[in-house]
């Protein structure tokens, strides 16, 4: 009996239950997490979850489906033989750690899970990546100022968005009460029907807004901000400003990213880091300046009429995880026509290697180790671009005169989940000399100065390398390793293949 009411009259439990069940002890408060990257992917409870999935999955297909079932959940092909779980353990035993979230996604997708299961592993995918982290006390304090009444002209979306993101039926393997009893039904009554019998706080206290993860949260807020929920512009707008009243002081903000039929769509962003704005086309790997012309100058469509050899362009969008090379690598096989993974991997990046100047070892320095380091584990780190045009502009530097823009084309380009911008440079002497290097240049100096403010004001972080840093591949590995392991806030990197 002592179960049934906690399961009804608490958040906290039901939240610290399903944390349990995952292995997960996030919610606890006063236990933050990194910002940046996210934590690391813990792989072995993301195994055993799948693995959970699998316990039961077996039974809704036949032994001759289950080559279609691994295929679409991006799993190895079955072995022969033994039963059908056991042919889909050895499955999911042979794949290898770094594909675990993307078969973790399609399970998500694809099957059709309890609610336990599917909180359980959004829980763990979500915090090994980028997440802004909004303590109990803000989250509260929001609470408290929400006022619900946009919402619930919105019932079903309303309770769609509480569906995907919280527990809100009763476990039917848990023995206890009846529908009239979940959450689900309480919150139609009470919230729904009934709006003045709970509070917000009160209503965020049932579904474990208070204790839950912070990539949990996020969503919710986002979702909460969202036209799929909310199809009304003002009333989205109504409730970002009541959101970011609360969340600019604790570091964070709900920030408009773009649009979709019409509604804006906003993001929850660390504030002050990166910007609102979603690039459009990336002008990467070039072998000189590329040729540009508008098709359309009223809709700002721009065409690089240049040779694929001579010119990259990723025009596919930018997603709120930044370019990862998951997001690269499949778009360079579907415009190269190359199925293979591995031998599309090899001639990507052999390509960007191609881009570097033959005369900067400390440039190609960086670009190698930050692949060798990390080949085995490079899917779900950010893409490094090499030879990126930042700004670009039909006249020359001469041409253009005390009106002309610095930093037009940069070393290096990643862009970082929550909309961060990094560029990185390789400072040789050609940025302070003059004459060969035989002479100072304070103008150089200024100017590359000033690009630097402009990109900064931009949203940009810029991070610049001394070329003597980087000309020793053996002396430059500590310094890099050290310096992307705090940009990416990931443990360091294990050997690699390259």
């Amino acid at each position: 009996m002592r179960i049934k009411v906690e399961a009804r009259c608490g958040s906290a439990l039901r939240i610290w239950l399903l944390g349990k069940m995952s292995g997960q002890v996030e919610s606890c408060p006063g236990v933050t997490h990194h910002h940046g990257m996210g934590e690391p992917m813990d792989v072995a409870r993301l195994r055993r979850l799948i693995d959970g999935v699998l316990l039961t999955l077996y039974t809704r297909y036949t032994a001759k489906e289950l080559p279609v079932l691994c295929e679409r959940l991006g799993l190895p092909a079955p072995s022969e033989g033994n039963t059908k779980h056991e042919r889909l353990v050895a499955s999911l035993n042979a794949c290898p750690d770094d594909r675990l979230p993307d078969v973790a996604e399609a399970v998500l997708e694809q099957e059709e899970l309890d609610q336990a299961e599917r909180m359980a592993l959004q829980d763990v995918l979500w915090l090994g990546r980028h997440h802004v982290q909004i303590q109990s006390r803000t989250r509260r304090e929001l609470a408290r100022d929400f006022d619900l009444s946009d919402h619930l002209g919105y019932p079903d979306r309303f309770m769609a968005l509480l569906g995907r993101l919280w527990h809100l039926d009763n476990d039917p393997l848990g023995g206890w009460g009846t529908p009239t009893d979940s959450l689900r039904s309480q919150i139609e009554r009470h919230v729904i029907r009934f709006p003045d019998d709970w509070t917000t706080e009160h209503f965020f206290e049932q579904l474990g807004a208070f204790e839950a993860p912070h990539p949990r949260f996020g969503h919710f807020l986002e979702g909460l901000a969202s036209a799929a929920v909310l199809p009304d512009e003002l009333a989205q707008r109504r409730f970002v400003e009541l959101a970011n009243r609360h969340l600019n002081p604790a570091g964070a903000q709900l920030s408009q990213h773009g649009e979709a039929d019409g509604y804006p769509q906003f993001q929850l962003v660390e504030h002050g880091r990166g910007t609102a704005r979603r690039p459009r086309n990336l002008i990467f790997a070039t072998l000189g300046k590329p040729d540009i012309r508008f098709t359309s100058a009223l809709d700002n469509d721009i065409e690089v009429a240049e040779r694929d050899d001579k010119v990259l362009v990723y025009d596919h969008p930018v997603g709120k995880e930044g370019l990862l090379w998951k997001h690269l690598l499949p778009w360079w096989q579907e415009t190269r026509g190359i199925t293979d993974q591995e031998q599309a991997a090899r001639a990507l990046y052999n390509r960007m290697k191609d881009s570097l100047p033959k005369e900067s070892p400390g440039q190609q320095n960086l670009f190698w180790y930050y692949h060798h380091a990390n080949w085995d584990r490079l899917s779900n780190l950010p893409a490094l671009l090499p030879e990126i045009w930042l700004h670009w502009d039909p006249k020359t530097l001469r041409e253009r005169g005390v009106h002309a823009m610095q930093n037009l084309r940069m070393d290096f380009l990643m862009l970082l989940p929550g909309t961060r911008r990094v560029v990185l440079e390789v400072d040789g002497m050609q940025h302070y000399t003059r004459n060969g290097g035989t002479e100072p240049d304070s103008a150089k100096y200024a100017a590359t100065m000033a690009g630097d403010r402009d990109l900064k004001l931009r949203g940009y972080e810029v991070f610049r390398f001394g070329h003597d840093e980087l000309r020793d591949r053996d002396r430059a590995q500590p310094l890099l390793a050290g310096f992307f392991d705090t940009l990416l806030d990931r443990p360091p990197a294990g050997p690699s293949r390259v």
